[in-house]
């Protein structure tokens, strides 16, 4: 009886053949049992679209259908059919190498049962399982498999510090960047993401070595954060309006209260300013509890009952006022805001420019009272007339979100 051969090429030699070369053809098996067990090869299919047939080299070594790991290489430059015959039962370690976007099948050479495909631009790995299911019609099974550069869909699988290369992301169901994650070099702060049980909500809070973190939440250009449809109180720059009105001229040196009857629109509150000497009037603030008690700036609205064009100069100055504290304490330092050119139409409002940082004496703190004392210094401007102050914008800045 003659030998007979396995769909791998390797060689059952019948009882009582091969007298004085059984030695070199069961040397030849255990080479192809090696290949089969543990072999690598590199299978070119550089070209155009074509099918590449995997052959069978019965009794000898080299096939590459005999390999447990195959690597396709070379340039492709059409869609690429591997294939095998439709007896052989094995499992594989594919890895595509080629170069040129197209894709790579590996299949039986004939029948329509399932194939392996790496898509056109996946150039990563994969473990397939050759059945020999069907005698006709067998099928190529894909094994789970992660690679490092293919895509593929992880179930149920836990993932322990995972790591994104800088400006990484994760992907919508589309493959657009749907989060992604910035880095900062020794980095000690971080976001904690909780889920609640019943009754609870989930949490997003800042975490860190920090003791005291804020959680910093910002919209790209002018965008505002919104809660539920609506734009989100954050701390930062906050604005106080104080008319005129709301003021009272110093008992020494004091500005004028008056009100302007005009021939149409409103009357207007002003507190007259003299154009030849300081004069003076006070207000107070007490502030929310989300103000930082630092510096304030603040920004004056004024008008003159005259064609002069010449400017104004407004200074403000104040002092902070605790529980328990003395009020007969004096002002801080006078900022003293650019000079602002009166428009030379009678009765036109006049916007100066915001001051720089008023300083307030006392050291303030939450649950205070702030004096303030806003003057008109006639030495820094040249309008030959009174100035009317109707009010001013007073700028704070707040680190809280709340005043709770």
């Amino acid at each position: 009886m003659a030998s007979t051969y396995t769909p791998l090429g390797i060689e059952l030699q019948a009882t009582g053949e091969n007298a004085g070369t059984w030695g070199t053809k069961t040397n030849t098996n255990l080479q192809i049992f090696e290949q089969i067990s543990g072999g690598f090869t590199a299978q070119s299919i550089a070209g155009g679209a074509q099918t590449t047939t995997l052959s069978v080299s019965d009794g000898s070594t080299g096939a590459t259908l005999s390999h447990r790991m195959i690597e396709f290489t070379g340039t492709i430059t059409g869609n690429q059919i591997v294939t095998i015959p439709l007896d052989v039962q094995t499992f594989y370690y594919l890895r595509n190498s080629t170069s040129g976007a197209h894709t790579v099948q590996f299949k039986y050479v004939t029948g329509s049962g399932d194939s392996f495909t790496f898509s056109a631009t996946d150039k990563g790995d994969a473990v397939v399982f050759a059945t020999a299911n069907d005698g006709t019609n067998p099928d190529i099974y894909t094994l789970p498999n992660v690679s490092l550069t293919g895509t593929q869909t992880l179930t149920n699988k836990t993932l322990t510090a995972p790591k994104f290369a800088d400006a990484g992301f994760i992907a919508d169901a589309n493959g657009n960047e749907q989060l992604i994650f910035q880095t900062t070099s020794s980095a000690v702060n971080q976001i904690d993401v909780t889920n609640a049980a019943t009754g609870n909500a989930p949490s997003l809070t800042a975490t860190g070595g920090d003791t005291n973190i804020s959680l910093n939440l910002a919209g790209k250009g002018t965008g505002a954060v919104t809660v539920g449809g609506s734009a989100a109180k954050v701390a930062g720059k906050e604005t106080i309006w104080v008319p005129a009105v709301a003021m009272y001229p110093n008992s020494t040196n004091g500005a004028e209260a008056n009100q302007v009857e005009l021939s149409n629109g409103p009357e207007i509150k002003t507190l007259d300013f003299d154009k030849d000497s300081d004069e003076f009037a006070q207000f107070a603030v007490a502030f929310p509890k989300s103000w930082n008690e630092g510096t304030v700036t603040f920004q004056a609205f004024f008008t003159a009952t005259s064609t002069d064009t010449g400017t104004t100069a407004w200074g403000l100055s104040g002092v902070g006022i605790a529980d328990n504290d003395s009020c007969n304490t004096a002002f801080g330092t006078q900022v003293v805001a650019t000079a602002k050119a009166h428009s030379g139409t009678s009765n036109d409002l006049d916007v100066a420019n915001e001051s720089g940082a008023v300083t307030i004496a006392g050291s303030p703190s939450t649950d205070e009272q702030v004096f303030f004392q806003i003057s008109r210094d006639v030495s820094a401007d040249d309008l030959n007339a009174d100035a009317r102050l109707l009010g001013i914008k007073l700028f704070f800045t707040t680190d809280a979100a709340n005043d709770a």
